[in-house]
């Protein structure tokens, strides 16, 4: 097995490896996993560590399956329960099933007080879920104990409160706390001074603190420094300060300088010792002391069971008490403590034998992060509690009878004992609207199931869509897929292993974008008919498309978003919070044109000139000739026209792809040692010619200073594997996009060396062109550039010839476009982003980048993980609940977490604005106006009915692009006789249009007043006019 082979099956772990790297994958593979309680908690726990990749799992367990663990978890089958069989035996097979690289076995023999422990032995990490504190202390007391230590966790999730506990050993070592890879800063200037003050170039921040170390790298003039690092104090966000440099040579120009990761240790104290002073995380800053309130109550929680050999009764006013006198005597004791919060603890007594299913999706998320560190020493570790409560969900349910909470012997009653009966009645009568269905997707849909969203004899529907289907790399975070699934729809597959799950949830699957293109579908009627809408998307235009639409139509939206470790969730709700297009994230920054052409400075420039050249090379020119040869059918056609002076957009390239079309696989192997010779000799050549390494500016600078790097040129050598693998990848490209066929034979050394014997190398002669040095320009469109008479001759001269000489045949005018695809290794598509971008990097002198790194920077990889995935689509899941109960604005969180730091931070929902267009008119982003007209409905009439409806007259109309009525523009004013009708000229079957307005400055000169788009229905009744 590959696990065996430490080979990484980066069609699998792909996304996965981009976030954890392959030392820490490899580490994995080595180790094994004892996992106890197979809970709710315990369950998501072992899905995510099985889907990570480790080498063996055993899952623990002694209870059997009961009607209530199907509602928390989403292994356990109804015939489980009717067949009496152990929640290990039920949910082993199916957590095996994850991943083939995993061996996943169980155990269902006692762990208590008086176990034999010695077995734990066989486990790098220890996880205890479910299991009092007693026997905890014992099992961390043993995992420390060890040489090495065992890594202990424990986790305890009850009702609307839960817990991490870790314990990694007295000195447990992190190769890498953050996890953020290194940037290369360019340098504006070192001093020659004791202390030395380093300043970055063009003002860009260096994100370091004071403490780290630097390295230096091409400095020229100080070059004592290059290799070496130095210990950094930060000056400001864009200098610091290095030592001494007062007797090293002068600066004179260039170098960067790279962050060095430097190991870290961290010191862990067992439950015990930590009791009494627990070093706690701070979630949610609004409630500073909630930690150490959640963590008394819990401790008391722990007694209460001791005492008891139970957990308080749901909606017992006595137990309550009991609980909150045992939390006062336990708060008593603590050295680090706060004010007992009796509200909290009552809750937690209410709902202590109680389930919130996204509450432990969210920690199960984060503890099994924490599981991957332990035996990984990637990322900073738990210090050492994590307290999470979900009080929000519950507070306002405070005054229900007990009787909403008891259970009723179904699927529910975990969940009941929580949130109680109405509430789940609500859940399931909810008509939610998905969109994507991928590792966000495939968590919520889990989520729905657990909570029983949308069940069928309750008139709900979970509706999905996702146009994509499952391939291998989603398996690794998309868990409701299975290898046989690839290839399938993700949103059907989805659909039917979440009706596994529970098969009352009734889910409708739709393979469908949504995007303007299909608003017939996913119209303002079918908005209207949601409760809430949930985005599960990659990408940010998605994102503000599905946004624009749920405010239009008044609808709620839950969003989260992950990349590697890091996730949030945002909740926007109708006439409470700023809408996800309220805020926008600063545009990613191009590459300069120039900068990609001709002087690259970091490797990120080579991989997008080789993507680039992909594109325009396999993809562009290709569509471009066959949609020429549609438009113009006849190549006789073409010469008369041209002949006779008329000018075709696109005809000089298509011509010359025409005319030097090769036929034969031999011809494209000579295609590609010319683009060799074209890209990484002539380049270098001309360049230097144009700008010798002596150049200067006006200002006296030399012209070749950093980041500017001088090429130099490559000399062909077919003995190197890199020019090897650049021809072969080449000629494979340009032999698909003509339809020339080869065979495994022709790709060997021998035959290629064979061919490229016979290839002529044209001998180089410098030209005198200008090379564009301006950052500023943009990439000229060629198609569109006029022609020089000159070059319409040759063009001429070039289609007689192909016409004469019979190669303009119908398959001659055709050619295949290649579509990039980064995950397939035999097509040769990496092969040649790979060896472009590293030779390109070699001739600047820039580090060349393996094919992993350049396949995440040129695919635009998102990095991912399960346990991310798992936390966001939880922590979405508890505001759900939220907004089914109508909660107010105090009552929802938006999250941000990093698992690998580890930091959770929640904060309130920005509150809506309300924008004032005057007098006491004030308009949000969710208001929109409304106007009932009829068949002859004036322009004129509209704006009186603005006025009489809503206290002010609009100057200006406009309808999308189109201005219907500027006072300033000449005939406008006539306009307002025309019906609104004429003016808009609406399809048949529209029933409206929204209009933007704005209103009289308040005094002249001033700028017009924005206010909320107007809604204009053509009918009195708002129906189809």
């Amino acid at each position: 097995m590959a696990a065996d082979l430490m080979e990484i099956d980066d069609s699998l772990y792909s996304r996965q490896r981009y976030v954890l790297g392959d030392s820490a994958m490899h580490q994995m593979a080595r180790s094994s996993v004892f996992l106890s309680g197979m809970g709710g908690l315990g369950v998501e726990i072992a899905k995510n560590i099985v889907l990570a990749g480790v080498k063996t799992v055993t899952l623990h367990d002694t209870k059997q399956c009961e009607t209530w663990d199907l509602g928390s978890n989403f292994f356990i089958r109804k015939e489980d329960v009717l067949n009496q069989t152990t929640r290990v035996e039920a949910v082993c097979p199916r957590v095996a099933e994850l991943n083939p690289y995993v061996h996943v076995d169980m155990s269902s023999s006692a762990l208590d007080d008086n176990s034999d422990l010695s077995f734990l032995r066989n486990y790098q990490c220890v996880i205890l879920t479910e299991t009092r504190l007693s026997l905890q202390k014992r099992v961390n007391e043993f995992c420390h104990s060890q040489q090495p230590p065992i890594r202990f966790i424990s986790c305890d999730a009850h009702g609307i409160c839960v817990r991490v506990f870790c314990d990694f050993g007295d000195k447990f070592e992190v190769s890498d706390p953050t996890g953020e890879e290194p940037k290369e800063i360019f340098i504006q200037s070192i001093t020659q001074d004791n202390p030395a003050v380093v300043t970055c170039m063009d003002n860009q921040p260096h994100g370091l603190q004071t403490g780290q170390s630097v390295v230096f790298r091409e400095v020229s003039g100080m070059v004592e420094l290059n290799g070496t690092a130095r210990q950094v104090s930060v000056l400001s966000p864009h200098s610091f300060a290095i030592g001494d440099t007062s007797q090293l040579q002068p600066y004179a120009h260039g170098g960067f300088f790279v962050l060095v990761k430097t190991p870290k240790t961290y010191r862990f104290e067992t439950i015990e010792q930590q009791l009494y002073e627990p070093q706690v995380m701070t979630p949610d800053f609004s409630k500073p002391e909630a930690p150490l309130q959640i963590h008394a109550a819990m401790l008391a929680l722990d007694n209460f069971q001791e005492q008891h050999s139970r957990l308080p009764n749901i909606g017992c006013l006595q137990d309550a008490e009991a609980l909150l006198k045992l939390t006062e005597e336990v708060n008593a004791t603590l050295k680090n403590k706060a004010p007992v919060n009796a509200e909290l603890v009552r809750c937690l007594s209410r709902t202590a034998r109680g389930t919130l299913p996204p509450l432990a999706a969210a920690v199960g998320g984060l503890a099994s992060q924490e599981a991957l560190k332990a035996i990984t020493g990637k990322f900073a570790p738990l210090q050492q509690w994590l307290y999470l409560d979900a009080i929000e969900v519950v507070k306002p349910l405070q005054s229900l009878s007990a009787e909403e909470f008891f259970p009723r012997g179904d699927r529910y009653d975990g969940l009941r004992a929580c949130i109680g009966e109405s509430m789940c009645l609500e859940l399931h009568k909810l008509r939610v609207f998905m969109v994507g269905c991928g590792a966000i997707g495939c968590e919520m849909l889990k989520n729905f199931a657990l909570l029983g969203v949308g069940l069928a004899k309750s008139s709900g529907e979970v509706c999905i869509t996702d146009p994509d289907l499952i391939e291998k790399s989603n398996l690794n975070r998309q868990f409701l897929f299975r290898p046989h699934h690839i290839q399938k729809p993700k949103s059907t597959t989805a659909a039917e292993a979440t009706c596994d799950i529970n098969p009352d949830l009734q889910v409708n699957a739709h393979l469908n974008k949504v995007c303007p293109a299909t608003e017939s579908i996913y119209s303002d009627s079918f908005y209207y008919s949601q409760n809430l809408v949930v985005t599960a998307l990659d990408n940010v235009e998605a994102r503000r498309y599905v946004d624009s639409r749920c405010v239009s139509n008044q609808r709620p939206l839950l969003d989260s978003g992950t990349m590697g470790t890091k996730g949030h969730t945002e909740i926007i709700v109708p006439n409470l919070t700023e809408s996800y297009n309220s805020h926008r994230d600063p545009p990613e920054e191009e590459i300069p044109f120039c900068t990609l052409k001709s002087f690259p400075a970091v490797i990120e420039h080579t991989i997008q000139w080789a993507r680039d050249k992909f594109e325009n090379a396999f993809v562009h020119k290709p569509s471009m000739y066959n949609s020429f040869w549609q438009t113009h059918p006849s190549a006789e056609a073409v010469l008369q026209r041209m002949q006779t002076g008329e000018s075709l957009e696109g005809a000089f390239q298509v011509i010359k792809l025409l005319s030097r079309r090769p036929s034969q696989w031999e011809q494209c192997i000579a295609v590609a040692r010319l683009k060799f010779d074209k890209y990484f000799k002539r380049k270098a050549l001309q360049l230097l010619h144009s700008f010798p390494l002596d150049t200067r500016l006006k200002d006296g600078s030399l012209f070749w200073q950093s980041p500017k790097r001088p090429p130099t040129p490559i000399e062909f050598d077919l003995k190197d594997s890199l020019h090897f693998s650049f021809i072969v990848s080449t000629a494979r490209l340009f032999a698909g996009i003509y339809n020339i066929p080869y065979s495994e034979k022709d790709l060997s050394e021998e035959a290629v060396s064979r061919v490229l014997s016979e290839v002529e190398i044209p001998e180089y002669r410098p030209s005198e062109k200008s090379i564009v040095t301006d950052e500023t320009a943009k990439k000229p469109d060629q198609a569109k550039m006029p022609l020089s008479s000159e070059e319409e001759r040759e063009a001429i001269a070039q289609l007689e010839q192909a016409i004469g000489t019979d190669r303009v045949t119908p398959e001659c005018l055709q050619m295949s476009p290649l579509q990039f695809e980064k995950d397939d290794d035999g097509n040769g598509h990496m092969d040649f982003i790979t060896s472009a971008s590293a030779l390109r990097a070699t001739m600047y002198a820039i580090e060349p980048a393996d094919r992993f790194k350049t396949k995440r920077i040129a695919g635009k990889i998102i990095p991912a993980i399960a346990t991310a995935t798992a936390a966001v689509a939880g922590l979405v899941a508890l505001e759900l609940i939220k907004l089914v109960g109508g909660y107010g604005f105090e009552s929802f969180k938006n999250c941000f977490f990093n698992l690998a730091i580890p930091v959770v931070v929640f904060t309130e929902p920005a509150q809506v604005k309300r924008t004032l267009i005057r007098n006491d008119i004030y308009f949000t982003i969710w208001d929109c106006w409304t106007i009932f007209g009829h068949e002859d409905f004036t322009l004129s009439d509209f704006m009186n009915a603005v006025r009489e409806k809503y206290g002010i007259e609009p100057t200006m109309v406009v309808h999308g692009v189109k201005m219907l009525y500027v006072p300033v523009m000449p005939g406008h004013s006539k306009r307002l006789k025309l019906t609104m009708k004429k003016l808009i000229k609406p399809s048949v079957d529209r029933r409206y249009v929204d209009l933007t307005v704005s209103f009289p400055p308040e005094a002249d000169g001033d700028e017009e007043l924005p206010g909320p788009p107007v809604r204009y229905y053509f009918s009195p009744d708002g129906g189809t006019p």
